[in-house]
């Protein structure tokens, strides 16, 4: 869905969408799962600057919940996480503050996204929003014992089989123990 200054110049524009499973690629370890409901409100707001220059904002405010499956950071299985999150954003037209060279901005400006010419998308917001709201690293349980490093095995669900390789460093403290006891 795609919102543009013009379609919210009469009213603001209230939204119920619901982006499928697939439509949107978030990365390689995060699926979702299921349908995203995602209820809304854009409104645009009209920001006076000097006297004759107006910058058409838009401000989305909105609702979003649904299911995804992120991989476990250890074992690689894939584990349920439920998402839910609301958010309240303001975008500027990408021409607006485009100023050749560098310069310091406000607080309030570190707050603002940009969007097209074409428009603002919907979809990248939500994006953007649930990458935002999902753990930075998932566990399948607090004390999973992750992959074998040798053979590639979920520790898991089985014993591997793989010798323990020992660190060479260790070697000059091999015979320690039995010189302890002799004594």
């Amino acid at each position: 869905m795609i919102i543009t200054p013009s379609q919210l110049e009469q009213e603001p524009l209230v939204f119920s969408e619901s982006i499928p499973a697939g439509a949107l690629e978030y990365a390689p370890d995060i699926t979702q799962v299921g349908p995203l409901p995602v209820t809304g409100r854009a409104d645009l707001i009209v920001e006076n600057r000097g006297h004759r220059e107006q910058i058409a904002d838009i401000r989305i405010r909105a609702a979003y919940q649904g299911d995804f499956e992120l991989l476990c950071a250890r074992c690689v299985e894939p584990v349920a996480t439920p998402v839910a999150g609301n958010f309240d954003l303001i975008f500027r037209p990408q021409a607006a503050d485009a100023v050749s060279g560098e310069r310091a901005i406000t607080l309030d400006e570190t707050e603002i996204g940009y969007y097209e010419e074409s428009g603002l998308s919907l979809e990248d917001v939500v994006r953007e929003q649930v990458l935002l709201s999902l753990p930075s690293r998932t566990l399948c349980k607090e004390d999973c014992k992750g992959l074998c490093p040798r053979c590639g095995h979920n520790l898991n669900l089985e014993t591997c089989k793989c010798d323990t390789v020992s660190d060479p460093r260790w070697n000059a403290l091999a015979g320690l123990a039995s010189t302890v006891k002799s004594s």
